[in-house]
């Protein structure tokens, strides 16, 4: 996980040595404050940051926005050691509000889902937590968690899942509503709810079988068949699957690569790509041709447009505003 610890490491040089490493997560900046619980940590710096394993809620989720020449990027780690990152009431919380933060921010061009936990993705739902619920509780919690499933699916800019480590239930229900999945040849994924009797609760029912097929998205349903990142490949359940290092972050750095390579590219148009594809999908060629018709009309009085043409015309790199 060095990278992925790097990622999140405050440059203390970069303060006038105003913070030491050890004590950089001490001299990071907080979101405000809603209620009781603090907003996920938004930190800025060139790579993703230390792991800080603590029991304090507001360490839940760590959100990095890269800057230098990874502007743009953003990072967002789950961090619940002890609990296997599972999804909690406060995660949620967390979640929501980090995910709004990047919706209203148009600087946003890709965000990277990971987890700072070594061997884990997130282990779904926090039965723990679950158990000590009264069954009036379960269900508004379930559409909760659902709602931001939903919220991550419809952010308006590419969304890569870093898988590397298991993936199950709920976790992988997150890792389908993103763009783009990459796996770890070790990690371990599958929707295994039917061992707890139910069913996923938060779009894997609808999203598995969009992502493989229908045939294959029972198959493993009802069997609550866990596979790795090899197979996952294989099925298409994830885009790439490569070998782990020994830091245990190899879909981090794919991921990571993935990000830069979209960086550099008309962030509207990159945006606009998305809306066509996720929307034409759904319906007919000849409505799905008529959403590429529109989301290509918006295109047209962007400046970035005029600098893209301008850019290949002289030759040189484009350097895009986002207008």
């Amino acid at each position: 996980m060095a990278a992925l610890m790097q990622t999140f490491r405050v440059q203390a040089a970069h303060r006038g040595g105003a913070c030491s490493l050890m004590a950089a997560l001490s001299c990071t900046r907080h979101f405000d404050i809603i209620g009781a619980v603090p907003r996920a940590v938004r930190l800025h710096g060139p790579a993703a940051a230390a792991r800080h394993y603590s029991s304090d809620p507001k360490d839940d989720l760590r959100v990095r926005y890269l800057d230098g020449e990874d502007d743009g990027i953003v990072v967002v780690g789950i961090n619940r050691a002890k609990a296997k990152n599972a999804i909690s009431k406060n995660l949620v919380k967390m979640m929501f509000e980090a995910v709004e933060d990047i919706k209203n921010n148009n600087k946003v061009r890709s965000v990277i889902f990971c987890s700072l936990v070594p061997g884990i993705f997130c282990a779904g739902a926090d039965l723990k937590e679950r158990a000590k619920m009264q069954q009036s509780e379960v269900g508004p919690f379930v559409s909760k968690a659902r709602a931001l499933i939903t919220e991550l699916g419809n952010l308006p800019v590419p969304t890569i899942a870093a898988i590397d480590g298991a993936a199950l239930g709920g976790g992988l229900e997150m890792a389908l509503a993103c763009d783009i999945r990459i796996a770890s040849n070790t990690a371990k994924m599958g929707l295994v709810e039917t061992k707890l009797a139910i069913i996923p609760g938060a779009g894997g029912t609808q999203r598995l079988p969009r992502v493989i097929s229908v045939s294959l998205a029972k198959e493993l349903i009802f069997a609550a068949r866990v596979v790795d990142g090899t197979e996952a490949c294989r099925l298409g359940l994830v885009s790439k699957s490569v070998e782990q290092n020994k830091s245990g972050d190899a879909a981090y750095l794919q991921a990571l690569e993935l990000a830069r390579e979209i960086n550099p590219q008309g962030p509207i148009a990159v945006r606009m790509a998305k809306l066509a594809i996720n929307q034409g999908i759904e319906v007919d060629l000849s409505t799905g041709l008529a959403i590429e018709e529109a989301c290509y009309a918006q295109l047209i009085p962007t400046k970035d447009r005029l600098e893209g043409l301008a850019a290949f015309k002289e030759k040189r790199r484009p350097q895009f505003k986002g207008e």
